[in-house]
C-alpha cells in the first residue's frame, strides 16, 4: 500500500488569508498604512537591510516610512501588497515631455522672465506643473496661485503687466455671466490675458477614465464641491488625499480635457510671444 503524503500546512482553507493584488509602489500613490490608518501618496521607496521601505506624505507634509509589508496597505479601501516600482520602458523615437512637446535632453532652465501665469489655487498650480514643468522651465516662465479670484484686479495692478511682464491668469468655471466672467473683463487688456475652463474645480479637468470613475459625480449646489465628490465616490472626506490620489492618474496631457489644454497653451503661447 503506497503511503499518502500530507502538506504541513493543517490550516484549514477556510482559515487561509485570500491573496491580494500586488501594486507597485509608484510615485504619487495614494495607499492607507493597515495598522496605524495613516495615508499619504508614495515619495519613494528603499532597500534596507531588514527590506524593503516606503515613505509615504500626508496633506500636510508630513512624511512616514513603513516597511512593504504583505498586505499592509489599502488602495481604495481594499487591502494590496506594495511591490517595487515598475521600471519604465526606454523611449523609442523622439522623447517628448508630459504636455507631448519635444524633450531637448541636458537643456537648463531659462532665467525667469518678468511675465508670469497665476493660476487659482494650488491644485491648479501642481496640475499645471505636473503636464507643463518641463515646458515652462525652458521658457522660464513662473506660476503662480491666487488664494481667490476676488484679489485678481489688486494683483493685476500691483503687477502693472506691459510688453516685456505679460500676465496670464487661468480661472475656474470661467462661463458667461457669473461673477468670474465679470471680474476677468475688468482686468484683461493688451498685455494681461483671463482664460479660464468651464469646470467647477480643477478636478474636472482630469479625464473620469484616467481617475478610474465613470463620470465625474453631480454634487447639490450649497454643499463644499469637493468634499461632495467624495462622499458620491465612497472616498474618505479628505480633500488633499483625494486630490493626490487623482493628480497620480495624471501621467501626460492625455489625461485632461481638451478645454483645459487649450487654455493652458494659450497662456504660454501670450506670455512667452516675441518681446515679452
Amino acid at each position: 500500500m503506497r503511503s499518502r503524503q500530507y502538506s504541513s500546512d493543517l490550516t484549514p482553507p477556510w482559515k487561509k488569508p485570500k491573496p491580494v493584488p500586488e501594486v507597485p509602489a509608484d510615485a504619487g500613490l495614494v495607499v492607507e498604512e493597515v495598522t496605524t490608518g495613516y495615508c499619504g501618496a508614495v515619495i519613494g521607496c528603499e532597500k534596507t537591510a531588514e527590506g524593503l521601505t516606503v515613505t509615504l506624505e500626508d496633506r500636510f507634509g508630513k512624511r512616514r516610512v513603513f516597511p512593504m509589508a504583505p498586505r499592509g496597505f489599502l488602495l481604495e479601501g481594499r487591502p494590496v501588497t506594495l511591490v517595487r516600482p515598475r521600471s519604465r520602458p526606454e523611449p523609442s523615437g523622439p522623447a517628448r515631455t508630459a504636455s507631448g512637446s519635444l524633450a531637448v535632453p541636458g537643456a537648463r532652465a531659462r532665467v525667469a522672465r518678468a511675465g508670469r501665469i497665476y493660476v487659482e489655487g494650488r491644485h491648479d498650480a501642481e496640475l499645471v506643473e505636473r503636464v507643463w514643468g518641463d515646458d515652462l522651465r525652458i521658457e522660464g516662465v513662473v506660476v503662480e496661485y491666487l488664494e481667490g479670484i476676488d484679489d485678481l484686479p489688486a494683483i493685476v495692478d500691483a503687477f502693472a503687466p506691459g510688453p516685456d511682464a505679460r500676465l496670464g491668469v487661468l480661472v475656474d468655471h470661467l462661463v458667461p455671466g457669473s461673477k468670474e466672467s465679470r471680474i476677468a473683463a475688468q482686468v484683461t487688456g493688451a498685455h494681461a490675458l483671463v482664460v479660464g475652463h468651464p469646470y467647477i474645480d480643477v478636478w474636472q479637468a482630469v479625464k473620469p477614465s484616467s481617475v478610474g470613475i465613470a463620470a465625474w459625480p453631480e454634487v447639490p449646489r450649497g454643499q463644499d464641491w469637493k468634499t461632495g465628490v467624495c462622499r458620491a465616490l465612497g472616498w474618505p472626506e479628505n480633500t488633499g488625499a483625494a486630490w493626490q490620489r487623482i493628480l497620480s492618474r495624471v501621467r501626460s496631457y492625455k489625461d485632461l480635457e481638451p478645454a483645459l489644454l487649450g487654455r493652458v497653451e494659450e497662456l504660454i503661447d501670450f506670455v512667452t510671444a516675441p518681446g515679452a
